[in-house]
C-alpha cells in the first residue's frame, strides 16, 4: 500500500519527514514524466508514504485539521526527542482538533500544513 501526496515544497517535505521525523527513504525518482518524488517506509515492507512534485506545480492545500498521519512511537522519550528536533527546525506543536490525540501524543504541522501526530504506542 502506498499513500501518495503532491507538494510544491518537496525539499522542505524531505527535510521534515527524513531529517526531522527520521523516516527512512526507500525510493526516489527524478524527472520522470515531469515528476520528482520520494518514498518513505520500512525496509522489506509494502507500506510507503510518497511525496511528489510536478514541474508545472503541485499545489495541495491541507485538508481539515482533523486529517492526520499518526506515527506510533514506542515511548515519550522518543516522542519528545522527535518533537524537539522538529521544533528546532521551525515546526512547533499545534493544538489538536480532537482532544483524544493530546492525551498520548503531540500534533505538528508539516511544511504544507498537513498534520501528523507523534503518538505513544503504549498509551497514556
Amino acid at each position: 500500500m502506498r499513500i501518495a501526496r503532491p507538494t510544491d515544497q518537496l525539499d522542505k517535505i524531505i527535510e521534515f519527514y527524513e531529517t526531522g521525523l527520521g523516516l527512512q527513504r526507500v525510493g526516489e525518482f527524478w524527472k520522470h514524466n515531469g515528476y520528482d518524488g520520494v518514498m518513505y517506509g520500512l525496509p522489506d515492507t509494502n507500506f510507503h508514504l510518497e511525496f511528489t512534485a510536478h514541474e508545472a506545480g503541485s499545489p495541495c492545500p491541507a485538508p481539515t485539521n482533523d486529517n492526520l498521519l499518526v506515527f506510533y512511537l514506542p515511548n515519550w522519550d522518543v516522542i519528545n526527542k522527535v518533537a524537539s528536533t522538529l521544533e528546532e527546525m521551525g515546526y512547533p506543536e499545534v493544538k489538536s482538533e480532537n482532544p483524544y490525540w493530546e492525551d498520548a501524543g503531540i500534533t505538528i504541522e508539516d511544511p504544507d500544513g498537513w498534520r501528523i501526530v507523534l503518538f505513544c504506542s503504549t498509551g497514556l
